[in-house]
């Protein structure tokens, strides 16, 4: 299947009845409930995805939650999508424990997934013995030891003598006095790490903080180095079990995502409930409630108009953790019966900090999926041309099959252009490489520079060759150095004008090879030869359907590849290119072993 389209089908349905309305929430949990919902690379659509969603929420309030649970639990289905079940654990207890009972996802998953789950969420687990190892441990880390809230530990009561009463000195503050008498019924061991301890830190935090009773003094006594300049509470500085020991002391995961609801009037009236307090009451359009026109901000011109929003820019000000730029994926609700519009549903995220590389990956699986939409049609018209040019269904006219061969023969053109694209936008992005092998690319070049000869011969025009090098091995296939040797030679051989000598050398520099050759007078009044677009000068030469420049490009981006380089010195082209030694070739042989190898090493270090 190339493309999945069940998802958009189910949508396209409105479920009118309650029975429809269950058979519908029965087939979206299915299409979801995949190892990743609807994949992409089969035609999913995140926003069909994004509205499947928005649509089990509305079927959410159709459905009771009983029958909702037992929708997910019936027919031993299985939920094996993070993102729906993050989703349920945010419903009510009974939707969150069928669908963490459900729910078979991998050890990377849950890893990930866990610490995100509300905390009611993270006790239903407790019900699951066949959770990976890992899962185990982050639910441990993260306080639940047991799946569960621990018991309180019982201690034997202890009969504990009361202490003698203790003559209070009149100036004795109260604070001191409470401290005395506790620590008077404390057991030994306790010590200073009891409960008098703390008394007497908080006391001495308040006199560091009150400057009218004990400031002068407390100053004194921070100049003179006698006592610390910020008192703290006894609160996990010594060794022993302490409440949430197990984390680390650092401040809370940012936030990188969250679900919200807009009232008509654009303001958020619900949220995740961690984020709530921080955004619910926030309005959206305000800024832009007078004139639409004017709206620079994209969440706002949307929902004056109730479409759909996608990636819309949202400035968000207030609480730390929400502070800063955000990206909205809503989409607007409306009441089943009437169609009043009842404000947006979606979710913030914040905009992914892409490198240069991920930015050209994208840019390079654009390029392809067009390339696709592309290459469809061109190939339905070749067939087409084919039928007729071959008569397959019944005799055609000779003049019609001309023009079906016209036809074909640019069809192929075209598609050959375009598998050139393609390969440029897959190297460039660094998602393909180069074939790997062995290949002389010196005999390469000397052979095709010899067929190239015979061509610029009418032209009187020729290629000096001064091969220096009598080998290089390069490691591609022989397929790929061949066509990468023929874009450079056939792009330089192509500029060639009438009576002009081209010179090309061939040395080895630095365990690598360089082919150096001299720019035809075309190229080299070019002022980017990447870019230009200079066309043949004969018919019987081509670089390719895009011109000069293209075919550079992409042998630059081939030579990069292996780890070489194409790139102009003055009025010179060079191509370098890392080749094999003799020895490297050897040791990378699969039949070279054991004391063939330790012969070569001896000969070599000889």
């Amino acid at each position: 299947m190339l493309f999945d389209d069940r998802l958009a089908t189910v949508l396209r349905h409105r479920a009118t009845g309650g029975r429809a309305v269950r058979t519908q929430y029965r087939q979206l949990l299915d299409l979801l409930g995949g190892a990743q919902g609807i994949s992409e690379e089969h035609g999913g659509d995140p926003s069909m995805t994004a509205a499947a969603y928005l649509r089990l929420t509305a079927l959410s309030d159709l459905v009771p939650a009983a029958e909702r649970a037992r929708i997910i639990t019936e027919g031993g289905k299985r939920i094996r999508n993070p993102r729906l079940v993050d989703w349920f654990a945010q419903a009510e207890p009974e939707i969150a424990a069928s669908a963490l009972a459900r729910s078979a996802l991998t050890e990377a998953e849950w890893v990930e997934l866990i610490p995100g789950l509300p905390i009611r969420a993270r006790g239903f687990l407790r019900h699951r013995n066949d959770l990976p190892r890992n899962a185990v441990a982050v639910l441990d880390r993260l306080g639940v030891s047991d799946r569960g809230l621990p018991e309180p530990e019982k201690i034997p009561a202890e009969p504990v003598a009361a202490p003698a009463p203790i003559a209070e000195p009149p100036q004795a503050r109260p604070l001191e006095t409470a401290a005395a008498r506790i620590e008077s019924t404390q057991p030994e061991e306790a010590g200073a790490s009891g409960i008098g301890d703390l008394v007497r830190r908080i006391e001495a935090f308040q006199k560091a903080r009150d400057p009218s009773e004990h400031g002068k003094a407390a100053d004194r006594k921070n100049q003179d180095g006698a006592g610390p300049a910020d008192p703290r509470l006894p609160l996990g500085e010594r060794s022993g079990p302490r409440l949430g020991s197990g984390f680390p002391e650092t401040r809370r995961p940012p936030l990188i995502n969250f679900a919200f609801s807009t009232d008509v009037d654009g303001r958020i009236d619900w949220a995740d409930a961690p984020v709530a307090p921080m955004v619910v009451g926030t309005d959206l359009v305000a800024r832009h409630a007078s004139n639409t026109t004017a709206a620079k901000d994209g969440f706002a011109a949307a929902f004056f108009d109730r479409r759909p929003v996608r990636d819309a820019a949202v400035t968000l000000s207030g609480a730390q953790r929400i502070v800063g730029e955000w990206l909205v994926d809503a989409a607007p609700r409306f009441t089943p019966s009437g169609g009043r519009f009842e404000g947006y549903l979606g979710r913030f995220r914040r905009p992914a900090e892409n490198t240069a590389q991920d930015r050209a990956a994208a840019q390079a699986d654009r390029i392809r999926q067009l390339l696709h939409e592309l290459r469809t049609p061109v190939n339905a018209i070749q067939g087409f041309a084919e039928v007729i040019q071959q008569q397959l269904f019944g005799a055609t006219p000779h003049e019609y099959r001309a023009l079906a061969a016209a036809i074909a023969g640019d069809s192929a053109r075209m598609l050959a252009g375009f598998d050139e694209l393609d390969r440029l936008a897959k190297l460039e992005g660094g998602v393909s490489e180069m074939e790997a092998g062995e290949a002389d690319i010196a005999a390469i070049l000397r052979r095709q520079s010899e067929q190239l000869q015979t061509v610029l011969s009418p032209r009187v025009a020729r290629l000096a060759t001064d091969w220096a090098l009598a080998h290089a091995v390069v490691e591609i296939a022989v397929q790929e150095a061949e066509l990468l040797s023929w874009r450079v030679l056939a792009t330089i051989a192509s500029a060639t004008g009438a009576g002009e000598t081209v010179k090309i050398s061939l040395t080895a520099q630095d365990g690598a090879m360089c082919l150096r050759s001299a720019l035809p007078q075309t190229l080299a009044t070019a002022k980017d030869i990447f870019s230009t677009e200079t066309r043949p000068v004969g018919g019987a030469l081509s670089p390719g359907i895009f011109g000069a420049g293209f075919a550079l490009r992409l042998a630059r981006a081939e030579a990069r590849t292996i780890g070489g380089d194409l790139y102009r010195e003055e009025d010179d082209l060079l191509l370098s290119l890392p080749i094999l030694s003799p020895v490297d070739r050897a040791f990378s042989s699969p039949d070279m072993s054991g004391a063939a190898g330790d012969d070569l090493r001896k000969g070599t270090a000889n």
